[in-house]
């Protein structure tokens, strides 16, 4: 079969699968298209978690002839879950071929599922279009491979790199259409990240402003979970977060009891996490509990001092910085607290992925080097 071809199809699949692209949580986002002789029979997409893969959505309403080519961009699955497997299902239509972007990463699957096929005598061909599948779900990829999940880093600055005048007034930086996007952003995370700090000096709600028809999707907009780092428990449970509604996950270092209930009496986990070896949250143990509690992927929205902490330990999978047209001034608030530098050697070298103009303001979507600073 020529590549082209295969390429063809497999774009179509992947375009499907982003139709779930805020819904499939935890789930991976996943499409299926099915073609005979270059003519598209039918396709489907995963579109929430606990509902029909993308391969059953595929076939469940349309007759597949024999001998027909599946394109799925993650390699089905071989287990029971909450659905059947859907490699028996596919077996039974006697396709000529599958054609997978990747493998799955899950453990419970890794490979099964293409064993399987094979051993069905049905061929297999794997990697096309691989990158883009992977990217598609980096989150889950983050998550199966590394005990992690992906986390990217949004802030905001004025074009002299100020996030917030001396007086802690940062409302708005950016424009209308940036922080429309932001909700974007939001709308496609498992979760929210942000300090105590941020809540105490903004009182954000940070929940997710967007319906489905402003997403484009057929099924009902996910609340992301809210998770707050409060290592003293200075929160009071009167802020606006605990009147918007979706869950909230706070961690905690401190133990006491009465703090603990007050919290948890307005609809909070607590969750009390151990110290790091300088006295803070140990946020590689946050991401390890994040990653157990099936979260994929964290949108971060904080101040400078958990941003600074979270690249020092090399916890930034992607950083978004929005840079509005405005100067602030040197008393102004800086965007990350990484310490003194003192030789250029130790800087924190960031590799620009995509430059886009967001109505009045420019988006930048960067990659930092992994390196010690």
């Amino acid at each position: 079969m020529n590549r082209v071809n295969d390429e063809y199809w497999m774009a179509q699949a992947l375009q499907a699968a982003r139709k779930g692209f805020y819904s499939t949580h935890p789930n991976p986002r996943v499409g299926c298209v099915v073609v005979r002789k270059q003519i598209l029979v039918s396709q489907g997409w995963h579109e929430f978690c606990g509902g029909p893969h993308a391969e059953i959505n595929a076939i469940e309403n349309t007759s597949i002839p024999p001998a027909s080519d599946f394109y799925v961009t993650l390699e089905p699955c071989s287990h029971q879950g909450k659905t059947p497997p859907c490699v028996d299902a596919l077996i039974r239509l006697k396709p000529a071929r599958v054609i997978i972007a990747m493998q799955d990463p899950n453990p419970l699957v890794a490979g099964n599922g293409i064993e399987k096929f094979r051993a069905a005598g049905i061929e297999v061909v794997q990697g096309t279009l691989e990158s883009e599948a992977r990217a598609l779900n980096a989150g889950f990829v983050s998550r199966m491979e590394r005990n992690r999940p992906f986390l990217r880093l949004k802030m905001a600055m004025s074009l002299d790199g100020r996030t917030a005048l001396a007086n802690g007034v940062s409302r708005w930086i950016t424009g209308t259409a940036a922080r429309f996007d932001v909700q974007r952003l939001r709308a496609q995370s498992s979760a929210i990240l942000t300090s105590a700090a941020t809540i105490i000096a903004d009182d954000p709600s940070l929940n997710l402003r967007l319906t489905k028809a402003d997403l484009g999707q057929v099924t009902e907009v996910r609340e992301p979970v809210r998770v707050v780092l409060d290592s003293k428990l200075r929160l009071t449970g009167s802020e606006k977060i605990f009147g918007t509604g979706g869950a909230i996950w706070i961690y905690t270092l401190n133990n006491n009891e009465a703090d603990l209930d007050r919290l948890r009496d307005r609809g909070a986990t607590v969750t009390v996490l151990e110290k790091s070896s300088n006295g803070h949250i140990d946020l590689l143990q946050l991401m390890s509990h994040l990653a157990a509690r099936e979260v994929n992927e964290v949108h971060s929205e904080c101040g400078a001092t958990l941003a600074g902490a979270l690249i020092r330990q090399q916890l930034v999978d992607e950083l978004v910085v929005y840079i509005a047209p405005h100067l602030l001034g040197n008393q102004s608030r800086g965007l990350f607290d990484l310490g003194e530098i003192t030789n250029m050697d130790s800087r924190v070298n960031c590799r620009i992925d995509e430059i886009r103009q967001i109505g009045e303001d420019i988006r930048l979507r960067m990659t930092l080097e992994r390196q010690v600073i």
